[in-house]
């Protein structure tokens, strides 16, 4: 068990802070049938002239049930980039304290960071898009309060060493925020079993991957019961609309087609790493744990141009660093990589 105090690690505002409560969380439901007349809603009855369940209860059930964690190690965000920003907002003074990433990574937490005037220490991963063999060593000299580590990366596709993941939470003295948006691509490589180890873990998950939900902005995340509780201290009241937690709801009720879908999904990712190998002007295709193919190309530029007139969308991530001259491709749907393995066809014939 990981011996970071999260208390001592919170800003003192924070500690003292006494939450908003809303009027549904100042009695507990006795089973009968409640005449609300707490907070100013309008009476007439339509789907939706309630507020939301402001501590999505039956939606925690579920996901408590399907990730096999307790309810209170369980918060839900308005997307994952929510919580990124709440985190920096409960651990990190603006102007004094700083948090780590590892480039190439998410644009998200520097976005987030900036925002919130927080002050960003960059570990640039290696050539392999992996860690540094002295990476432990070098964590701690920042004094950071957080660092962010997507697992799978993003851009790049590739998950680090399991190993090398543990040490750095073991060893580093502030908050791990594992981002496991494609972890459901990645053969189950999860740190989720051990939330209960480490204190300072903190895992996010989503459902706009593999769920198949990017348009409802339902993001979660998983960590101690501390760092859930401050969380829920900060959170604006009612942050998950009842539409979200609806729709949801019955998302989580059919789980087999996900697995299903994602199965499909990396097939057909392996099909298309077999054709992109065969492409003179595409100098290297990266090995992904995700749903999702970063390619090196001749001139990035260029060929994404070149896609964007014949209709097809890819992410030119070349203003990444250590990512000169790539692409990144999502791994789409059998008829729409047809399209594109085609298109790449007639390029490389240009």
């Amino acid at each position: 068990m990981s011996k970071i105090n999260i208390k001592d690690l919170a800003r003192k505002v924070i500690n003292d802070l006494k939450p908003y409560k809303t009027a549904r969380d100042e009695y507990v439901e006795n089973g009968n049938k409640m005449i609300l007349l707490d907070a100013n809603e309008n009476p007439f009855q339509t789907e939706f002239n309630r507020y939301p369940d402001p501590n999505q209860i039956s939606l925690k059930n579920s996901i408590s049930k399907i990730k096999a964690i307790s309810n209170s190690k369980i918060f839900l965000s308005n997307g994952s980039n929510e919580v990124f920003s709440l985190l920096m907002q409960i651990f990190c003074e603006p102007g004094l304290d700083n948090i780590i990433i590892f480039p190439p990574t998410f644009g998200m937490y520097e976005i987030s960071a900036k925002i919130n005037g927080i002050n960003i220490n960059k570990i640039p991963l290696n050539r392999d898009f992996d860690f540094d063999t002295d990476i432990v060593n070098i964590i701690n000299s920042f004094n950071s309060k957080i660092m962010f580590i997507p697992y799978p990366n993003n851009p790049t596709g590739n998950c680090f060493s399991e190993s090398h993941v543990e040490m750095i939470i073991k060893k580093f003295n502030g908050l791990v925020v594992l981002d496991e948006a494609y972890v459901e691509f990645s053969e189950d490589k999860s740190f989720l079993p051990r939330i209960e180890k480490y204190k300072n873990l903190v895992i996010t998950q989503t459902f706009s991957k593999a769920q198949g939900m990017a348009g409802i902005r339902l993001g979660m995340t998983f960590a101690n019961e501390e760092i859930i509780e401050m969380l829920n201290k900060i959170r604006a009241p009612y942050n998950i609309n009842s539409l979200t937690q609806r729709t949801a709801l019955l998302k989580l009720k059919n789980q087999e087609e996900v697995k299903k879908e994602a199965k499909i999904i990396l097939r057909e990712k392996d099909r298309l790493i077999g054709h992109l190998k065969e492409f003179n002007f595409i100098q290297k295709v990266f090995p992904s744990d995700a749903n999702f193919i970063l390619i090196r190309v001749d001139n990035s530029s260029k060929r994404y141009n070149q896609l964007i007139k014949m209709n097809i969308v890819v992410r030119n991530t070349s203003n990444q660093f250590g990512c000169e001259n790539t692409l990144r491709i999502t791994v789409g749907l059998k008829s729409e990589n047809d399209k594109l393995i085609n298109a790449l066809k007639k390029i490389n014939e240009l």
